[in-house]
């Protein structure tokens, strides 16, 4: 039995083949991905964050295609940390063939590939990548008779509006990325359907934070510690999230239960979406007050008028948009992402951690000395 991770290069998939090696040493889990860790992770941070090209990473990029993902990318493994997957060059916007192992019936797919960054990448990069690796993903497994594949999309399909979303409201997307993720879901729901033996995850999760995530929680919490975060015009802003360690044990939970466990055959449960995120979901105020009782930060976050943030926002972005500072960021963070995570919470899947405890475990796993 083959555990396969397309994208497995990246945050999520780094976790997931972490657990896999947890419950079994001896699973083979294979990471399909265009981006090689062992060229990449040992990269030096400081050239990779100022985004500089010396000769050694040109010549890198260059025998890379998808070169403006991989400029962006960085390594969720930290130093001293080996990864727990094997890696083997694949492109999902290519069909999958010649891969080094036979697959069975039996593997699981777990589909993470995907260009995700919003805003970061041309309209095009979404489509090919997330539409396309769809179609190429589904037809492998039904090339090789491959049951099981679990999907991760975004919460970015319902759009950007205040109300609250279950899984049933019906999606409205207003990005390049949320209608290639709407439509990367009809794909693979397309090859559920195409056999009464199919089984199919879709989970659409928060924000997602956790070590090596390099991403919204990481640049908020040195924001805060560095006095340059400020409530952009309200406090009261919803932002669904989940912890990366609690989102790859469901998908596990959830991918083996469907194999072990005859209940979730009921009802078709066989085909399924989840919103996944704490619930309920946490106020922008909410979470950098656990932010800073967890990792002991007592820095002054002050509200600043939406009237008086925007053009400053408008004025760094034409500067190059330092600490990532730009009127889209900011308007992300004013919109509520207010997601329903009733259905996770009431499906037999048990969180092991609450909010708080997350920030705390994964505070410990940095050393105490800051999130990363």
């Amino acid at each position: 039995m083959n555990y396969i991770i397309t994208g497995g290069t990246g945050f999520i998939g780094t976790h997931l083949a972490n657990l896999i090696k947890e419950q079994d040493e001896n699973a083979r889990v294979w990471n399909l991905d265009i981006v090689d860790p062992g060229k990449l992770d040992g990269l030096n941070e400081e050239l990779r964050m100022k985004n500089e090209e010396s000769a050694s990473t040109k010549e890198i990029y260059k025998r890379i295609e998808g070169y403006t993902t991989i400029k962006q990318w960085k390594s969720p493994v930290r130093d001293g940390e080996t990864r727990k997957s094997t890696f083997v060059f694949c492109d999902v916007r290519k069909p999958i063939e010649n891969l080094p192992f036979t697959p069975t019936p039996d593997d699981i797919i777990f589909n993470f590939a995907a260009v995700h960054r919003t805003p970061g990448h041309p309209d095009h990069a979404y489509f090919e990548t997330n539409i396309r690796g769809a179609e190429n993903v589904c037809a492998f497994a039904q090339k090789w008779g491959i049951k099981n594949i679990v999907f991760t999309s975004s919460i970015a399909p319902y759009g950007a509006a205040e109300e609250l979303k279950e899984e049933t409201t019906l999606p409205t997307p207003n990005t390049p990325y949320g209608i290639s993720k709407l439509v990367a879901e009809k794909i693979h729901l397309g090859w559920k359907a195409s056999s009464s033996d199919h089984k199919l995850t879709i989970v659409r999760p928060g924000v997602v934070f956790g070590k090596g995530e390099n991403g919204n929680f990481t640049r908020l919490y040195w924001a805060i510690r560095g006095h340059k975060f400020a409530y952009p015009g309200r406090k009261d802003t919803i932002k669904a999230c989940i912890y990366v360690k609690e989102l790859v044990r469901f998908i596990w939970w959830r991918a083996t239960s469907l194999i072990n466990d005859d209940r979730l055959m009921i009802n078709d449960y066989t085909a399924d979406i989840f919103n996944c995120c704490f619930e309920p979901a946490y106020t922008i105020e909410h979470i950098v007050g656990a932010m800073k009782k967890v990792t002991g930060l007592t820095q002054f976050v002050p509200d600043i008028p939406n009237w008086v943030i925007m053009p400053a926002a408008t004025a760094i972005g034409a500067m190059g948009a330092p600490m990532g500072i730009c009127p889209a960021r900011v308007k992300k963070l004013q919109i509520s992402t207010n997601i329903c995570g009733k259905k996770l919470a009431g499906c037999g899947y048990k969180f092991k951690w609450s909010f708080e405890e997350a920030l705390e475990d994964w505070f410990n796993d940095n050393g105490r000395k800051g999130l990363l």
